[in-house]
């Protein structure tokens, strides 16, 4: 018999289509990394990469760390993390001049 704090947890079952999920979005962007190569996508390129880690890293911390069964306090606790790690990795990256507004 489980524990109440572990009745909402999802079953290995979830858990192996979760994986898939991220195997898949995993695929999608080395394909767009070779689609870029043929087609020089620029920028929506690099924007479709970030939306694509974006949601890798939800479904991670959501899933594999038990965050949506988790009080909302601690939820606000990661996204704030993570908006203020984004917005320091942009404000790095633009400051160095590796990213650009215009596309290639």
């Amino acid at each position: 018999m489980s524990s109440p704090e572990h009745i909402h947890h999802p079953s290995p079952a979830q858990y192996w289509k979760i994986a898939v999920v991220l195997a898949v979005l995993t695929a999608v962007e080395v394909a767009m990394y070779y689609i870029d190569r043929a087609y020089d996508l620029g920028i929506l390129n690099g924007l479709l990469l970030v939306i694509l880690a974006i949601l890798k890293f939800v479904i991670v911390v959501g899933w594999y760390m038990h965050l949506r069964f988790e009080k909302s306090t601690l939820s606000r606790f990661f996204t704030g993390g993570f908006i203020l790690a984004a917005a320091l990795y942009t404000i790095v990256l633009t400051a160095l001049g590796i990213v650009a507004i215009r596309g290639g």
